[in-house]
């Protein structure tokens, strides 16, 4: 086990907490005007699925649990749930709905993510902090809208709901973080 500040928590991590492990769903600082920055964290407890919230002082010691976080190719999917190819080694790995969570529409055939991997079992999953994808439907360009601060409504090729600046219209490929479903740029392919 690893010690590690609270402040440095990130999504996707794993953590022992009392014995028991916990994969970070989302972790906050908040740092009030008076009194002690705190890291709230809202996790998943590996064995049984539960949800729990914690927060901590953000200079804090927590475990974090060895993992091996691995580049994996994600295949395809079917009722077994999420595969994954090792691409040094060709091993394939399932990952289930639960495990992939919100990360579901992003994933695209051959794209690689990272897996982090407790004694062979895939705990969490990280995606490319961008992907590229084409807007499905979006209002119509505006002649004149050039207010580059507004930003309208926009739906994904994947289904996500975004918001992009008037400019863009249904067919352009963006640039997308993942993280946060916002839009980045337009696409230069």
């Amino acid at each position: 086990m690893v010690k590690i500040i609270a402040s440095s928590v990130r999504k996707g991590n794993v953590l022992d907490v009392d014995g028991k492990l916990y994969v970070v769903l989302t972790a906050q600082n908040f740092h009030p005007g008076k009194g002690t920055p705190v890291t709230q964290v809202d996790m998943r407890r590996i064995v049984d699925g539960v949800k729990v919230s914690e927060r901590w002082r953000t200079t804090e010691q927590v475990e974090r649990a060895f993992v091996e976080d691995r580049p994996f190719q994600f295949l395809y999917e079917d009722g077994e749930g999420f595969h994954f190819m090792n691409p040094e080694n060709y091993d394939q790995v399932a990952v289930d709905a639960d495990t992939v969570g919100d990360a579901k529409p992003y994933l695209q055939e051959g794209m690689t993510v990272t897996l982090s991997i407790h004694e062979g079992v895939a705990l969490a999953l990280e995606l490319p902090r961008h992907v590229i994808l084409e807007i499905a439907e979006t209002e119509p360009v505006v002649k004149g809208q050039t207010a580059s601060s507004s930003y309208k409504p926009a739906i994904l090729s994947n289904g996500v709901r975004t918001a992009v600046p008037p400019h863009v219209s249904a067919g352009t490929r963006v640039v997308i973080m993942t993280e946060d479903n916002s839009y980045v740029e337009r696409a230069k392919d």
